[in-house]
């Protein structure tokens, strides 16, 4: 029999296969780093332009907390004008209050009664003055209690004064003053 020695025909085909098998793995390396590259670089633009956005966002923010502080400023502002608009709306409705209070405590007056000494606080008149006599401070504590405008008179003192006529007597007396309800005042 003859003798083929397929030794060396095997041998190069293996180096050969070995060869191929290289240079697919250094292909397939290049590939791999040229994507892990091309990967790397995509990510990095993303991430820079999230980073523009998060600095435009920033900035955009900054920007509407100034309006949000100007605006609160403007709504203190706003409503310090309106309460003080409501005091002097307040004033005006109630400046033509103490000529009705003048008016209807001239009216109560009887005669015979002279008033020395008026006073206010708040809501609350303190009257001084001579009667006649006591009678006539009885009308006038009840033409006091019939106003509309005035409420519970109460006589606190009352001294004769004979310096002013027999029966003469100094008084004080405290009332309140109210404002009358509108409805009433279509009434009338």
């Amino acid at each position: 029999m003859a003798q083929i020695n397929l030794l060396p025909w095997r041998e190069e085909y293996r180096l050969e296969r070995k060869k191929e098998f290289l240079s697919q793995l250094a292909g397939v390396c290049l590939l791999a780093v040229g994507v892990s590259f091309l990967w790397i670089k995509s990510v990095d633009a993303q991430i820079s332009t999230q980073n523009e956005r998060n600095r435009m966002l920033n900035a955009e923010i900054s920007q509407l907390n100034e309006q949000v502080k100007e605006i609160k400023t403007l709504k203190k502002e706003r409503s310090e004008l309106l309460s003080r608009m409501k005091v002097i709306q307040a004033l005006e409705g109630t400046r033509s209050i103490i000529v009705h209070y003048f008016d209807e405590f001239t009216k109560a007056i009887p005669d015979g009664v002279f008033i020395t000494s008026l006073s206010r606080r708040g809501n609350s008149f303190q009257i001084e003055g001579i009667s006649e006599s006591n009678n006539r401070v009885s009308t006038f504590m009840r033409q006091l209690d019939e106003s509309e405008w005035f409420s519970d008179p109460n006589l606190r003192s009352v001294t004769a004064s004979p310096a002013y006529g027999n029966q003469a007597s100094e008084f004080k007396m405290q009332l309140k003053a109210v404002i009358p309800d509108e409805s009433n005042d279509g009434d009338k």
